[in-house]
């Protein structure tokens, strides 16, 4: 695991409103500790590798949070596409090729809107609607998590 996606896992904690998520693997073993003022991340590797290590981040600020809820009363008129799987979102299939799909595109149903790499295999998501692309919420390249909402489409 890298610093990358335990950036990218603090992040989703941080949204998340958890309050302590801990991770463990064969190599790595991560607690995340979030408190009103600062979030704590506690790493341990196997012996010999890496001592622990702490690093207290600042929470983003309460007024931060508060403008996204009328964003998403806004957003509320558009169908949300989410991921079926835990993996790793890519949208296009390979560097050398162009994107599945852009901002203001229009799509059908059963178009590959992206692909997720869970486990070395290569998912191609598509389409369960026909409309136009308002918003992509996930960066290329970035781990998602199930359930958690890649597309914005305008089903008019």
């Amino acid at each position: 695991m890298d610093l990358k996606d335990i950036q990218n896992l603090i992040k989703f904690v941080a949204k998340s409103g958890a309050s302590e998520v801990k991770l463990e693997t064969d190599d790595v073993k991560i607690t995340i500790k979030t408190g009103s003022e600062e979030t704590t991340i506690v790493q341990q590797m196997p012996m010999g590798q890496m001592p622990q290590m702490q690093m207290p981040m600042a929470q983003a600020p309460a007024a931060a949070v508060t403008p996204a809820a009328p964003v998403e009363s806004e957003d509320s008129k558009y169908i949300t596409v989410k991921s079926p799987i835990i993996g790793t979102f890519y949208r296009k299939p390979s560097p050398d090729k162009p994107l599945f799909v852009e901002v203001g595109q229009t799509i059908a149903e059963g178009d590959v809107l992206c692909i997720i790499e869970a486990m070395k295999l290569f998912n191609e998501i598509e389409s369960e609607v026909s409309g136009k692309v308002v918003k992509i919420l996930v960066d290329d390249s970035s781990p998602v998590e199930f359930d958690q909402p890649l597309f914005l489409v305008d089903p008019s």
